[in-house]
């Protein structure tokens, strides 16, 4: 497995381990230059992406991973595209959903979400 391969997996275990246990610690992810696209609507910065995290309108859901494809990006960044399911508390039913994450290295060692899309998925 590539180097980027191992980080992509791990950040996405890290992810969605802490949408469905711990939403509100999401933010430290990411930075004042973040973008988030969320079923076509835009939030840019730390804040309007909280706001926009916090304020989704089900306090419990569980994420189940179908796929992870992660690609090196330009200065050791890192492209990862998400496939999977999600289970709201009280549904009988899941929901597809696609994302994609645009990891950059920070100068601790560590990788901040500059880009992330998601979609949920109607078939």
């Amino acid at each position: 497995m590539e180097e980027y391969e191992g980080l992509g997996t791990s950040f996405v275990n890290h992810y969605y381990h802490l949408f469905d246990n711990e939403r509100s610690s999401l933010i430290s992810l990411y930075q004042p230059t973040s973008l988030l696209t969320f079923e076509a609507q835009k939030f840019q910065g730390v804040e309007e992406i909280s706001a926009k995290i916090n304020s989704l309108p089900f306090d419990q859901c569980r994420h189940s991973i179908s796929t992870i494809d992660s690609q090196p990006s330009s200065n050791g960044g890192i492209i990862v595209f998400v496939s999977g399911s999600l289970q709201l508390a009280g549904e009988e039913h899941h929901l597809r959903f696609s994302q994609m994450f645009h990891l950059i290295p920070t100068a601790q060692g560590s990788y901040f979400v500059q880009n992330d899309i998601f979609r949920l998925n109607y078939c």
